[in-house]
């Protein structure tokens, strides 16, 4: 079929300056047992292509899920209308823009295809771990659930340029609530908004450590119920990666995305404190961080071969040693703001035009093992797991809130606490960063619902981060 739609595109594609297609189809299935009842599947195929010209300096895009030879011909011409109407008109002379011409073929690691297991068996898998959450009258809700997609995509440019890609995504996530006298309490495993995710094939339950986490969570939840709030006050905080992703993705991702700073994001979801003249000298961080754009870590949830403008996809330093040295920006953004960035220019669907998205954004690991990081604070405490959050329309103040805390005194772990919270700047938040964890306490996580763009885009982002201390932090608990 793509033999086809290549064909017919290069037989159709106008006299331009630029032309190219990039054809997704994405296929879904969402399962899940809660209160040992088995709801029914969520099923789900999307098919299309969005064609892209640029000629005379303008720049026309036009979607269409109608393949066919008349499909593609429409789409095409009004692609092209529309580059004839902004020529001349937009922020940019898009035949300025040298883009990519990619070749070659990406796929993500899969050792075990979730096709391999009937649909039967993986609601038998999801239900035998779910029934062990129920091990107190008190657990009023609990939930097992598996989602995988396989999306398959091809970008074609009319002078010949030719990148097929195919993904696996694989999505586990188990919870439990218990309740008594008034108050409710969650642990999940795996992130409250399924934030252990990542390409490969079933194997990926193993690392998720399905087997076992059933009774897991349910006794979390009834020792969060117990416990007592979190206590307020500027402390130590030692973040975990599951509570990292979210502030990597909150305080650091979505400031450095360039078509935001280049103003892009106003009207919707805000601006940024980050400003071009930033790159190469500002302190973002203290010297202990080092914050990379890595789409080329395998079984990472948004590592890809090239974005969805063609460009390679390669390791990068955003942030090293602390200083902010390149934006989040593809190949556009690069051109309108004078700076070099990196491949990030996503869409979410072939129905959606790409823009500037982080991808894989981690945290590279630094040198103590958590046992010293846990030693180093005199009075603080960890946080896991986020349950809430809170930030500016500059990116810059924020506050977030976890599942679970546990205070350390005296360089010892100790009680643990409920609704533990905190806040601050993102502009002087990093900075107090004074312990980044070694090898051993790096986690890869993501998310499947990054928003983002008018018409919204949610889309598929990754962190991997070590576990983190930061010093002279604010914190609030739920009394607070």
């Amino acid at each position: 079929m793509l033999d086809t739609l290549q064909r017919e595109f290069k037989s159709l594609a106008p006299a331009v300056d630029f032309c190219a297609l990039r054809f997704v189809e994405e296929s879904s299935e969402y399962l899940a047992v809660r209160q040992d009842v088995p709801e029914p599947p969520k099923l789900a195929v999307n098919r299309g292509a969005m064609v892209t010209v640029i000629d005379r300096g303008g720049l026309g895009y036009a979607a269409t899920s109608d393949l066919s030879r008349a499909g593609l011909e429409r789409a095409i011409a009004k692609a092209r209308r529309y580059a004839a109407l902004t020529a001349g008109r937009g922020v940019l002379d898009y035949g300025s823009v040298a883009m990519p011409r990619p070749r070659g073929q990406y796929r993500s690691p899969t050792g075990r295809d979730p096709a391999s297991l009937s649909r039967r068996d993986k609601y038998e898998l999801l239900a035998a771990e779910a029934k062990n959450c129920r091990i107190d009258p008190r657990i009023v809700d609990w939930e097992a659930n598996l989602w995988t997609t396989t999306s398959k995509q091809a970008y074609f440019t009319a002078d010949g340029a030719e990148a097929v890609q195919e993904f696996h995504f694989v999505v586990p996530n188990l919870s439990a609530t218990a309740y008594a006298e008034g108050e409710s309490q969650t642990r999940t495993h795996g992130g409250r908004y399924n934030g252990f995710c990542r390409q490969g094939g079933l194997e990926i339950l193993e690392a998720f450590g399905l087997d076992g986490a059933g009774r897991q969570v349910a006794e979390a939840a009834l020792e969060l119920l117990a416990a007592p709030n979190c206590p307020s006050g500027r402390m130590d905080v030692l973040l975990m990666p599951d509570q990292m992703m979210l502030q990597i993705h909150e305080s650091i991702g979505h400031p450095l995305e360039l078509d935001r700073i280049l103003g892009d994001e106003r009207n919707f979801a805000g601006t940024s404190f980050v400003t071009l003249d930033m790159f190469g000298t500002y302190r973002y961080g203290s010297e202990l961080l080092d914050v990379t754009h890595d789409p080329t870590r395998p079984e990472q949830y948004a590592s890809y071969g090239w974005d969805d403008d063609g460009l390679a996809a390669e390791k990068r330093y955003l942030i090293r040693g602390g200083i902010l040295e390149r934006p989040l920006g593809g190949a556009i953004s690069q051109k309108r703001a004078g700076i070099e960035g990196v491949a990030n220019t996503r869409a979410c669907s072939w129905n959606r035009a790409p823009i500037d998205r982080m991808a894989n954004l981690n945290v590279e690991p630094g040198s103590s093992p958590l046992e010293e990081l846990v030693a180093s604070v005199d009075h603080g405490v960890m946080m896991r797991t986020n349950v809430s959050w809170s930030i500016d329309d500059s990116r810059n103040k924020f506050q977030f809130g976890c599942e679970w805390g546990r205070m350390i005194r005296n360089g010892r772990l100790a009680e643990v606490v409920k609704n533990p919270n905190y806040r601050g700047v993102s502009a002087t938040f990093w900075r107090s960063l004074a312990g980044v964890g070694d090898a051993s306490t790096f986690e890869v996580m993501g998310t499947p619902y990054c928003g983002k763009g008018e018409p919204n885009q949610v889309i598929r982002v990754g962190h991997a981060s070590p576990a983190c201390r930061f010093r002279d932090v604010d914190v609030f608990g739920g009394a607070a």
